[in-house]
């Protein structure tokens, strides 16, 4: 399998691998035993949290593991709410926020609080100007992602953050994309509140973290027991922190390495300079993740285009019901039109992904256009 689906899920590293292994076969302690077992795993959980800390440059105090980026996001937004609302009720989201956000902002509707979606420009980034706009003296958050998972596009963060801060309101952003493949440092971001999925970055599935500014205190989305310094309930999943904290101190280390961001502007200008105006790049051409390609094939349908590949994994930009063609609500955010929209296809590389792959991938692609 030729793997360019990367922003949907990565492999385990086999670092990472090896190093859930003593936790799974031997140290399987509760770190909140005070026996030698306990204390062991206590140390391997507390270790995990610093390699976390270290990569978005955070005090490990300010980092809590949860089961992904979906219980983050949650835990954030409907945090934020029930513990703020005697101050406001309004919080500011994006039109192009993954489902973990906006179905917690819609549900949140459903109990009274008023949500405003800001818009975008075509290429997927928020429209600062629109802003300060939507802010009202019942603001209590703002959460913008750090880069789309669909297009790769990233987001003025910093420019967000200077706006929240002259008006006294805390910033969200689910970085889950962008680890691993951008520097992403808190403090220089100026956030509150930032979202960590393991699976994105080459560790299991069902582990994440979430970045709490040391100060802040909100609802706890799970209670129960004081774990978690008593910010999320539950005995502590070891073997996935552990491989967490793996995976975030190798990503500071690939962080060096250019080669991705090599191969996918090969692959770009490979299909560029193949099929000129019949493709579409949907995202921002310059400020991206750089492994992301979202090209729209002018005149066909992605889901036919990877149904024609053979042995290649990736994903589309639209959703086929009963034979009709939609396209991603990113997209269409965007103002991608139908016509452009059903012909996406998103590639993203990873790790693993080496240029014979994207030359086999730029052939297969050659002979169905």
């Amino acid at each position: 399998m030729i793997y360019l689906d990367y922003n949907a899920t990565t492999p385990i590293d086999k670092e990472v691998a090896e190093a859930m292994l003593p936790y799974i076969y031997g140290n399987y302690g509760n770190p909140s035993s005070t026996h030698e077992l306990g204390v062991a795993s206590k140390k391997a959980v507390e270790t995990a949290r610093l390699q976390v800390a270290d990569l978005i440059n955070c005090s490990p105090e300010e980092i809590i593991f949860t089961s992904g980026g979906s219980e983050s996001n949650n835990m954030v937004i409907k945090g934020v709410a029930q513990t703020y609302k005697t101050k406001g009720n309004h919080i500011i989201t994006s039109q192009v926020e993954h489902p973990a956000v906006l179905n917690p902002c819609k549900y949140l509707e459903k109990l009274g609080y008023e949500i405003s979606y800001l818009p975008v420009d075509q290429y997927g980034i928020v429209d600062i100007s629109k802003l300060e706009g939507m802010i009202t003296d019942r603001t209590i958050l703002v959460t913008i992602m750090h880069s789309n998972n669909e297009t790769g596009t990233l987001q003025p963060i910093n420019e967000i953050s200077e706006i929240c801060e002259k008006h006294n309101i805390l910033l969200h952003t689910d970085a889950s994309q962008s680890l691993g493949k951008v520097p992403v440092d808190v403090t220089a971001l100026g956030v509150d509140f930032l979202t960590i999925a393991g699976h994105k970055l080459y560790a299991p599935k069902g582990i994440g973290a979430l970045y709490i500014r040391k100060g802040i205190t909100i609802e706890q989305l799970i209670h129960g027991a004081g774990h978690e310094n008593g910010r999320r309930a539950g005995t502590e999943n070891i073997i996935f922190d552990v491989a967490l904290g793996k995976a975030c101190e190798i990503a500071k280390n690939e962080l060096k390495n250019d080669n991705i961001k090599l191969l996918t502007d090969y692959f770009y200008n490979k299909l560029k300079n193949i099929f000129g105006d019949r493709i579409h790049l949907n995202g921002h051409p310059k400020k991206k993740l750089p492994n992301t390609l979202n090209i729209s094939f002018l005149g066909f349908n992605g889901h036919e285009i990877l149904g024609s590949l053979d042995n290649v994994a990736a994903s589309t930009g639209s959703a086929c019901h009963s034979g009709n063609i939609s396209i991603s609500p990113v997209l269409n955010a965007i103002g991608v039109s139908e016509d452009i929209g059903r012909g996406a296809v998103r590639f993203s590389l990873g790790r693993y992904t080496t240029k014979e792959e994207i030359d086999t991938v730029i052939e297969q692609v050659s002979k169905i256009i």
